[in-house]
Order: C-alpha cells, then structure tokens, then sequence
C-alpha cells in the first residue's frame, strides 16, 4: 500500500498573549494595629530605649489565657501589650497576674532598693 506521508500542519500564527489592562491603582495595604502592638514583636522589645517604667502603665484587663491569666496594660503612649507570668516590660517583671491585678518586680535604679508594683483594675 500506498500510504500517505505525515501531513505538515501550519504553524499557528506567533501572537503576543494580551497583556492585561491595568486596574486602578489600588493604595498600600498597611497593618493598622490601633493600639494593639504587632504580635510577631516579643514584649521585651518594648523596654529597649522605649523608657517605659511600669509605674506610669495602667492594667487595662486581665483576660484568661489558654494556660493562664494575661494582664492588658497600656503604656502612656496608648500602645497596649499584652503580658503573661514572667515577661519582663520595661523596668519590672510579671510576678503574679490575678483576676483583677498584675504585680511587677521593679528593678533597682540609682541607690533604690527592687521593689514590686501592682496594678488593678479600676473599679467603679
């Protein structure tokens, strides 16, 4: 027999893909923490250079924690942390956290002994 050779296909046309129209410009999605502070930061973070001494810090809340209770403070620039048992912030470390308190191990400075702090919530 008598077959045919292989049949040469016509190349398709070589055309450029079409580039996409450009959308609006949309602005830089930024993180807002309103007063959260940015949770990948570890806390201490915040007693270096920032100058905050526990002492001109508010407990804002306690809130219970998978493990435990973790107290809400808010330094006086309005930025709030988040604390747990053991953290240090800025001169003192978390000593106890109750329902309605925190108290703080505040370290010595200039001649003073260490002393401790608590906090609570206000009561109205």
């Amino acid at each position: 027999g008598t077959g045919a050779g292989p049949v040469a296909t016509p190349a398709p046309p070589a055309v450029a893909p079409k580039e996409p129209e450009a959308g609006p410009v949309l602005p830089p999605v930024s993180y807002e923490p309103q007063g959260r502070r940015d949770p990948f930061i570890a806390v201490s973070i915040a007693r270096e250079g920032a100058g905050i001494t526990v002492s001109t810090v508010r407990l804002v809340g306690v809130v219970q924690g998978r493990q435990q209770l973790l107290a809400l403070v808010e330094a006086p620039d309005g930025i709030g942390y988040i604390l747990k048992l053991g953290d240090t912030f800025g001169d003192g470390r978390v000593t106890a956290i109750t329902a309605n308190s925190v108290t703080f191990a505040v370290a010595p400075r200039g001649g003073q002994k260490a002393t401790t702090l608590t906090l609570r919530l206000p009561t109205d």
